[in-house]
């Protein structure tokens, strides 16, 4: 146990002088956990659901049996797939004992086609769950996702100590190292700080987890089972949602368990190298989620509007309508101003992006993996912008196709755009620029009156909201952050 709590103290030790002594004393704290229990006090079931991975199933696997905590075992259920996963994951099937810094471990591998399966990733994590649902926990891992070697360990010795949590997630990041090209190396920069933006805000809310991801997350097994009686399910995943993972999170608060983030466990994720796949991820996600928050009834999802796990979704999604209706608001309002020569320029129009910029450079700098790339990303303005307008696309598109009510299987429409089919993410950008147009003709149709009119009201009304937006800012910009990374 020694081992450990040394490993722990290496943690604060690598800390800068500012956050080595927060750093140290969440260090200290976590040294406890791990006194007072013994690692394999517990068992935990491993489950992969995998589709096409056959580019990263085998590190995926061999980072898990890296881990100084090795699950018990290890399940890969391969669903709906078209390459070599099956082939490449089987090389790993059997049985592996392996020498850990905790000492000898044991464990087996077993490699499940289901083939077609047309419940898809829920489908592979349910059939997965029948197969460990006599382990203490389920660990659910993605078969993109590479784990740090002590994150089992660190995920299992919290979730020990404390049986109220349900389930607790590690912190996600995207490693960028291997990813060439262009638009892949901004994508992946722009997902690296909204990732980390996304942690640190469930961080700070207590280590409260809102959606414990299904990248890299321990579930307590009698948690899941609460979670089937409460709501009469025959399986914890149901495929009712397009976001599977925020709604059993949802339903393990629900059913008086904790839903947490780890401050140590760390995992790198796949992420969306191409405009056409992060478009389609992220307007699955989003359209998920808004099935989650609307009052009322969409399909079988029952929507939660003031479930506390939600708060945060509401925040993004207004915080998001402000950004949207801002930079439309502007440009109309400039163009309007300069077609009269009616633009006056003032400089406390830089205070926003200031503070826009100072506010990103703090995020990029709370990343444990930052390079120069996310520094970059940070204080160039244009980066951060672009990428922006490209998450206001998919803010758009989601509730678009939300309202209309149009039935859409968003997980086939994701696999199609990772394949490259589909042009819909440029749908957003079409019509915005059909609206600009429009708006020019009817400017050109009013009078010098109309016009100084719509310019005397519609600037105050940007300026008050570009102001609350700014004090939001940084308010943000200013609070502690009790030194964690992420």
């Amino acid at each position: 146990m020694t081992d450990i709590v040394r490993r722990t103290e290496r943690i604060a030790a690598g800390s800068t002088p500012v956050e080595a002594e927060p750093q140290r004393a969440r260090a200290e704290e976590f040294e406890s956990v791990l006194e007072s229990i013994s690692v394999h006090r517990s068992t935990i079931g491993c489950v992969i659901p995998a589709y096409n991975e056959e580019e990263s199933i085998a590190q995926v696997i061999e980072s898990l049996l890296a881990q100084t905590r090795v699950p018990d075992v290890i399940h890969v259920v391969v669903n709906n797939t078209s390459d070599q996963t099956v082939k490449i994951a089987s090389q790993y099937s059997g049985p592996h004992e392996l020498v850990t810094d905790l000492g000898d471990q044991f464990t087996e591998v077993f490699v499940h086609d289901i083939g077609k399966n047309p419940d898809k990733k829920v489908g592979a994590l349910n059939y997965g769950y029948a197969l460990v649902e006599g382990y203490d926990y389920l660990l659910g891992v993605d078969g993109d996702t590479v784990a740090d070697a002590r994150a089992v360990e660190l995920l299992e010795a919290e979730a020990v100590k404390d049986t109220r949590i349900g389930g607790i997630s590690a912190i996600y990041s995207i490693d960028d190292r291997p990813i060439t090209g262009f638009i892949a190396k901004f994508l992946i920069a722009g997902q690296r700080t909204q990732f980390a933006a996304f942690n640190m805000q469930n961080l700070l809310r207590g280590r409260n987890m809102a959606v414990l991801g299904g990248q890299f997350s321990i579930f307590a097994t009698q948690a899941l089972r609460d979670v089937m009686r409460d709501n009469h399910q025959a399986t914890p995943w149901v495929k009712d949602s397009e976001v599977e993972d925020s709604l059993l999170s949802l339903q393990i608060k629900s059913a008086g368990y904790l839903t947490k983030i780890s401050p140590f466990a760390r995992a790198d994720v796949g992420g969306m190298t191409t405009l056409r796949g992060y478009d389609a991820q992220q307007v699955k996600w989003t359209y998920g989620a808004i099935e989650l928050m609307w009052p009322g009834q969409r399909g079988d999802t029952k929507g939660q509007p003031f479930h506390p796990n939600l708060r945060l979704r509401w925040f993004e999604n207004v915080g998001m309508l402000t950004n949207l209706f801002v930079r439309i608001a502007f440009l109309v309002l400039l163009a309007g101003s300069l077609s009269i020569n009616a633009f006056v320029f003032s400089p406390w129009w830089l205070i926003p992006p200031a503070v826009a910029v100072l506010l990103n450079l703090r995020i990029a700098l709370t990343l444990k993996t930052r390079t120069a790339r996310d520094v970059l990303f940070a204080l160039l303005i244009v980066p951060a912008e672009l990428f922006m307008w490209i998450r206001l696309s998919h803010f758009i598109r989601s509730w678009t196709r939300f309202l209309s009510r149009k039935q859409v299987d968003n997980w086939a429409m994701q696999a199609k755009a990772e394949k490259g089919g589909g042009h819909a993410h440029w749908a957003p950008f079409v019509v915005l620029a059909a609206v600009l147009v429009a708006v020019a003709l009817i400017w050109t149709m009013l009078g010098p009156v109309a016009q100084s009119s719509i310019l005397w009201i519609g600037w105050p009304i940007v300026g008050v909201v570009t102001v609350l937006q700014t004090l939001l800012m940084f308010v943000k910009l200013m609070r502690r952050q009790h030194g964690y990374r992420v």
